[in-house]
C-alpha cells in the first residue's frame, strides 16, 4: 500500500477529513467498483471538493487500495525532476531552445519542441516519439532560476527510475554548463 504524499493534517485542513476517513467513506460508497472518473466526480459533486482535491483524494484512494502505483497516471507513468541554476530565466530558457547549447548538456537526443512560451514553459515530444516532456521555467531573481521537467507516458516504474536518473544527470550537466 502506498502512503499518500500529502500529510493527514494538510488533507484535513483542505477537505475536512484525514486520509483514513476518506478511504472509509469511499469504500462505503462503493468506490472500489468505480472508475477513476466516477470517484473524482463523486468527491466533487457529493462532497464539495475542488477539482484538484477530488483528483488528489481519488489518486490516493486508488494507490491505497492497490489500483494504482506511485507515478502512475491514466496514460502511463510520469516522473518529475527540478534543478535551480545560477542564471536568469531567459538564459536558462535559451539553453533549451538553442540546439547547439542544448546538445552540449542533453546529448544527441532528437526532440521536437511542440510549443514554447518564453520564458515560462515548453512541451516536447521526446526522441522516442512516444513520450512527452513538459518543461517549466521559474524566475528566482536576476541570477537564479529553476527548471522543472515532467516526463510522461512512461511504460512502468523501471522506466520512471531510469528517466529520473537521466534527468537528474542531464540537469546537473546543464547547471555546470551555465555556471561556467
Amino acid at each position: 500500500m502506498t502512503q499518500p504524499t500529502i500529510s493527514n493534517a494538510a488533507v484535513e485542513a483542505r477537505t475536512g477529513r484525514v486520509w483514513a476517513e476518506w478511504f472509509t467513506l469511499l469504500d462505503a460508497e462503493g468506490a472500489a467498483e468505480m472508475t477513476h472518473r466516477e470517484i473524482a466526480a463523486a468527491l466533487h459533486d457529493r462532497h464539495g471538493l475542488s477539482g484538484w482535491w477530488s483528483q488528489m483524494v481519488t489518486v490516493a484512494y486508488e494507490q491505497a487500495r492497490g489500483r494504482r502505483e506511485a507515478h502512475q497516471t491514466s496514460r502511463g507513468y510520469q516522473v518529475g525532476v527540478s534543478k535551480t541554476v545560477p542564471v536568469n530565466v531567459n538564459t536558462l530558457f535559451t539553453a533549451w531552445t538553442d540546439e547547439e547549447t542544448r546538445g552540449a548538456w542533453l546529448g544527441d537526443e532528437s526532440i521536437t519542441i511542440r510549443r514554447a512560451t518564453r520564458p515560462k514553459s515548453m512541451r516536447i515530444t521526446w526522441s522516442d516519439g512516444q513520450t512527452n516532456v513538459d518543461v517549466s521555467f521559474w524566475d528566482k531573481g536576476p541570477a537564479k532560476s529553476t527548471v522543472q521537467v515532467q516526463h510522461a507516458k512512461l511504460a512502468d516504474r523501471e522506466d520512471v527510475e531510469g528517466r529520473r536518473s537521466f534527468w537528474r544527470s542531464a540537469l546537473a550537466r546543464l547547471a555546470r554548463q551555465l555556471a561556467a
